[in-house]
């Protein structure tokens, strides 16, 4: 899907690039009747290319939510554990239980809970690599999820197995509004503003419609810079309707 967007950005560069260089050789070799009629035809076309652009990066944008949601929905059982150190010939599985027998203090948990565990990555050397843990039921999940906080003094830590969409916008919402007021909650980004209210995003797109929310540049679509107005996707689609504020 990144390809295709990708490749939709191209060709937008490319018509804009080749569109300007047709615009400014008619000025200069065509007579004033022949630059009227071919003006006018040169725009209308223009407008039917670039609003054929913009429908396709709506359903790109629109394949990649539902793409993105159904990814998530597969990770619903999945916690990643942070700054287990690796050994060479090691038992994940068995080094998690243990973490959560001797942190957590959860009754009746055990390696039967967990359905399968494993380092995320290729070992770099430097520090050890997240371990992915996925659960035999979402129920086991909460309970380890929510007693994080019992962690806090040692050198483990939890958190969701976010995708990349929403694990660049939760980058992006710590970087805009402050560590301290960004989590995240069965893959939703939840953030509260200075003052006070909590809104909930799950794309970069949804951050951009919490107010006060500064939008990185870079971050942005090269095919949002070429129409004439902001394309309205539906990930904002979605985000208009999370902007409700939700009561605490």
């Amino acid at each position: 899907m990144d390809s295709i967007k990708d490749t939709l950005a191209t060709m937008t560069e490319l018509f804009n690039t080749r569109m300007n260089e047709f615009q400014q050789d008619l000025h200069k070799n065509s007579s004033p009747v022949a630059t009227s009629s071919l003006a006018a035809d040169f725009s209308s076309f223009k407008k039917f290319i670039l609003s054929a652009l913009t429908t396709l990066q709506r359903q790109v944008e629109f394949l990649t939510k539902i793409i993105d949601r159904q990814e998530m929905k597969t990770r619903r059982k999945t916690l990643l554990f942070h700054g287990v150190p690796e050994e060479k010939f090691e038992d994940v599985t068995a080094r998690v239980t243990s973490i959560v027998a001797e942190n957590l203090n959860l009754a009746n948990f055990s390696s039967a809970s967990i359905k399968s565990s494993y380092r995320l990555g290729r070992s770099s050397g430097n520090k050890p690599r997240p371990i992915a843990v996925k659960f035999r039921d979402a129920a086991v999940r909460d309970r380890v999820w929510f007693a994080k906080t019992k962690l806090r003094g040692t050198s483990f830590t939890q958190s969701e197995f976010l995708t990349k969409t929403r694990h660049t916008a939760f980058l992006e919402a710590r970087e805009r509004f402050g560590v301290n007021r960004c989590w995240t909650r069965d893959g939703i980004i939840f953030v509260i503003t200075s003052d006070g209210k909590r809104y909930r995003a799950e794309c970069l797109a949804d951050l951009d419609e919490i107010p006060g929310s500064v939008p990185s540049e870079a971050l942005k679509s090269p095919v949002q810079n070429i129409a004439a107005g902001p394309i309205t996707t539906e990930c904002k689609t979605a985000a208009s309707r999370s902007k409700r504020v939700i009561k605490k």
